[in-house]
């Protein structure tokens, strides 16, 4: 039996990438290389191409990606995710961890797809790209192409999940009940966000628009320590607290206004997300792992393979022998073994690596393709039933 996939943080220094081909240095030498690298499957009959995402294609719709100039990790060196184990098994963790992302909500909230979201949406409208797995969170992919399959590898903040009983919470609705239990973090949370502190991810910069923060980049709000944050309970855990191993039923225990006590064994909610140090689901899993299976090339977007299970989505592909093309900017975790083999004097048709953005890219390619014969005539050669190349599969995995 395979061991699950676990998302875990990758911190080594990424090597700068060498362009392949070499004409691909600018934005109409790359459209010219990807439209090589789409010709080769439809011509060969294959499944379309599989599109591999991460934090880089959401970054001109505002969010921060990870290590990118102006990536968190870059930015804000103290920045360290929250892990499974540790938000499962600490209160106080927990309180941080809520206190945070109710102040960095309304960002996500605000944010929406972009060129490079809507791009992809093109790209399956030509019958070239058969579905989308992403490492983003945002949902952005099913806003702009909710017609084009996508496998949301690491989960989604639209929702909260009870880790007792499973159901789901619409994140608005939490993040009003949060609002209602912390008045004053409410409060505190509409001066800033009118002083636009949070539109950036640099202490720095934070701290001179008036965002307080201690060493560790937490907020520092004297009236409302994190201490004094507080969350509500799972609201069917509590109405019916679950059966736990002895037979006995689960403690789900609120104060006055309903917030969740510390001595509850059960009604924990956490975002609707794969936490790093935790497993993916296993639906999820095999979903991603068929549509690579399928898949005849692979288009990786905006993400530095970073986190080992989309890292293995990718070897995976390369170890099936279908080409790989990767959009990033910056450098790609073990990037030489997906183009070690490739023909130096080939046009892209055997893979292509660009360092340009997405948004940038992506859009001139669409209008390029739709204008291209080639691409064309090996469409209209190529069956594009959803059951010829296992994208029914791939939706009763997900349902």
């Amino acid at each position: 039996m395979r061991a699950p996939f676990m998302r875990i943080p990758y911190t080594d220094v990424l090597a700068s990438p060498t362009v392949i081909p070499k004409t691909a240095n600018t934005i109409s030498g790359a459209v010219e290389a990807l439209q090589e690298f789409f010709k080769a499957p439809l011509s060969k009959g294959s499944p379309s191409t599989v599109v591999l995402t991460g934090a880089g294609i959401s970054v001109a719709s505002g969010l921060a990606d990870y290590r990118g100039t102006n990536g968190t990790y870059r930015v804000n060196k103290t920045y360290r995710p929250i892990y499974y184990g540790e938000f499962l098994q600490n209160h106080e963790a927990r309180k941080r961890y809520w206190a945070r992302s109710f102040l960095g909500w309304t960002n996500l909230l605000k944010a929406k797809p972009n060129a490079g979201h809507y791009a992809v949406k093109q790209l399956g409208d030509l019958g070239i790209v058969q579905n989308v797995i992403t490492q983003n969170v945002d949902s952005f992919h099913s806003k702009a192409h909710p017609h084009l399959p996508t496998i949301e590898l690491h989960g989604y903040l639209r929702s909260c999940v009870c880790t007792s009983c499973h159901e789901e919470l619409p994140r608005d609705t939490f993040q009003n009940e949060l609002a209602r239990l912390n008045p004053t973090w409410a409060a505190f949370l509409q001066e800033i966000l009118v002083s636009g502190a949070l539109d950036t991810e640099n202490p720095d910069e934070r701290r001179a628009k008036g965002l307080r923060t201690n060493p560790d980049g937490d907020v520092d709000l004297p009236d409302a320590p994190y201490t004094t944050f507080r969350y509500p309970a799972c609201p069917r855990c509590l109405s019916a607290p679950p059966v736990i191993a002895d037979g006995s039923l689960a403690k789900v225990e609120v104060d006055a206004d309903g917030a969740l006590e510390p001595a509850s064994t059960a009604g924990i909610l956490k975002p609707a997300v794969t936490m790093f140090g935790e497993n993916i689901r296993a639906s999820v899993k095999v979903a991603a792992e068929q549509a690579i299976e399928n898949a005849g090339s692979l288009l990786v977007l905006g993400t530095s393979l970073a986190t080992y299970s989309a890292w293995r989505l990718a070897k995976k592909a390369k170890d099936r022998g279908i080409p790989t093309a990767i959009i990033n900017l910056g450098g790609v975790r073990g990037e030489d073994i997906f183009f070690a083999d490739v023909d130096p004097s080939q046009r892209g048709g055997q893979g292509v690596r660009v360092e340009l953005s997405t948004d940038e890219l992506l859009p001139g390619l669409v209008e390029q393709l739709k204008r291209s014969s080639s691409i064309k005539a090996a469409q209209e050669d190529f069956d594009h039933r959803v059951e010829q190349h296992g994208a029914s599969v791939f939706k009763d995995m997900m349902s």
